[in-house]
């Protein structure tokens, strides 16, 4: 197994860290959220990752390079030229070729701070077919993705601060729930949107669109980590907070 790290985001909220540094590089009781990250994918067993860059990318670069990796082994896709998004960062990595001959791989945001079971959502992802499972849980958020309890699969989104909804299918046992920008994907998924004219190519595109419009005919599923420790640190108020959650 192998995990994309999302780590080329410009962090717009982290100002001022940001206007110097990369977000990933930004530090809870002295450790980068870069370093935490590969050491939470390091307790479920993955050591081999791909971080994108783009935003201060050599920072980035020289951090890997100087911590050796904090102990996994690493591959940059390189962003400099355009920051792709979420989606694109998956097909930009899958461009490189570093997610050949992978069934499944994990992608998760650098920002993200968590002791979610790691391996039993992997193991639930890889049993249940589906072509991709998110990490959801519940706690204050204005977007959240709309679930069907009974059969488990994505149906819609909406933004309960705009009033804005997408639906893709109907929902008998509907769930809403925030993502937690933690993803396990089928390689398969790759092929699909590579043969799809809204998302073939190299432009940047956001991968909840590109799930949305896959939930009309593929099985994209959830993962409820409700009650683990959680934290966006994409603020500096979060990221002060998050160091009273993890040591």
């Amino acid at each position: 197994m192998k995990a994309l790290i999302l780590a080329a985001g410009l962090g717009t909220r982290l100002k001022p860290w940001t206007l110097n540094h990369p977000k990933a590089l930004a530090l809870v009781n002295g450790k980068p959220l870069l370093q935490r990250t590969i050491e939470y994918l390091q307790r479920a067993g993955i050591y081999e990752v791909i971080v994108n860059v783009h935003h201060f990318a050599d920072q980035v670069i020289d951090a890997l390079e100087q911590n050796k990796g904090w102990g996994s082994k690493y591959q940059i896709s390189d962003e400099s030229g355009l920051l792709m998004d979420t989606g694109g960062a998956i097909m930009k990595a899958a461009h490189y070729g570093y997610l050949d001959g992978l069934d499944h791989f994990v992608v998760v945001n650098a920002d993200i701070l968590t002791d979610m079971p790691l391996k039993v959502f992997m193991q639930q992802s890889e049993e249940s077919g589906q072509l991709a499972t998110l990490a959801v849980s519940e706690r204050q958020s204005s977007r959240r993705l709309l679930f069907d309890t009974r059969s488990g699969l994505l149906g819609g989104w909406e933004n309960i601060a705009t009033g804005e909804v997408k639906m893709t299918r109907t929902l008998e046992h509907p769930l809403s729930m925030p993502f937690s920008g933690i993803h396990c994907l089928k390689h398969t998924l790759i092929e699909i949107l590579a043969g799809m004219d809204a998302f073939k190519g190299k432009e940047p595109f956001s991968i909840i669109d590109a799930y949305l419009t896959l939930s009309l005919t593929q099985r994209i599923g959830y993962f409820d980590h409700s009650g683990s420790k959680f934290m966006d640190t994409g603020t500096p108020e979060r990221l002060d907070a998050a160091a009273a959650l993890f040591d």
